[in-house]
């Protein structure tokens, strides 16, 4: 058994995961409300929550998965894109179990972890796994893009966008409206209610 901790900490999330033989065992993560009276992420205020947040959200997924930090196989965090100094944090706390443990450290881009969860067998269900070559739609706060993976490793964006993702133009448009941060998923929420009538 081979087991992976994952350090998320890319914008206004703090999360950290275990995964023991490509199954996920837990996923922790902390919202920072902080955002909320500025109505958007605010960079340095992120990256102060995140190490606020860091240890205790490591501690209760290690927690939930049954598991001990001696028994990490290998380290991964989020390398790029993101907040820099939100990503500072995530990348130095887990650099620094990697070196305790002596264990292997994984840099992960974020984008392409976006990809490649569509390769995660459900433990509870099942569900499709595409093959290779597959084109991915990938949809985010920060990044709207058309992405062609050949495999693992080889993928090669073939359209995005030019200005806003999908996600902020979300954002913008609720802040516009008068609507409470975050109001991206409270349009998304309204759009599919207003679908159903």
């Amino acid at each position: 058994m081979s087991y992976i901790l994952a350090i998320e900490s890319s914008c206004d999330e703090t999360a950290a995961a275990v995964c023991r033989d490509g199954i996920i065992l837990s996923n922790i993560i902390a919202s920072q409300k902080i955002h909320e009276e500025y109505g958007g992420v605010v960079p340095e205020l992120a990256s102060r929550a995140h190490l606020q947040a860091i240890v205790p959200v490591v501690d209760s997924a290690l927690k939930k998965a049954g598991v001990s930090l001696n028994a990490i196989d290998a380290f991964a965090f989020t390398q790029a894109p993101g907040l820099i100094g939100a990503l500072l944090v995530g990348a130095e706390f887990t650099k620094s179990l990697s070196l305790a443990c002596n264990k292997p450290l994984i840099a992960v881009h974020h984008m392409q972890a976006h990809v490649l969860a569509n390769l995660i067998q459900s433990p509870n269900k099942k569900n499709e796994i595409p093959s290779f070559p597959f084109l991915c739609l990938t949809v985010s706060g920060g990044h709207t893009q058309i992405v062609l993976c050949e495999d693992y490793l080889k993928m090669k964006v073939i359209g995005q966008t030019l200005d806003d993702a999908a996600g902020e133009a979300f954002d913008k448009s609720a802040k516009i409206l008068g609507l409470p941060y975050p109001g991206g998923p409270l349009i998304d929420k309204y759009e599919i209610g207003r679908a159903h009538v």
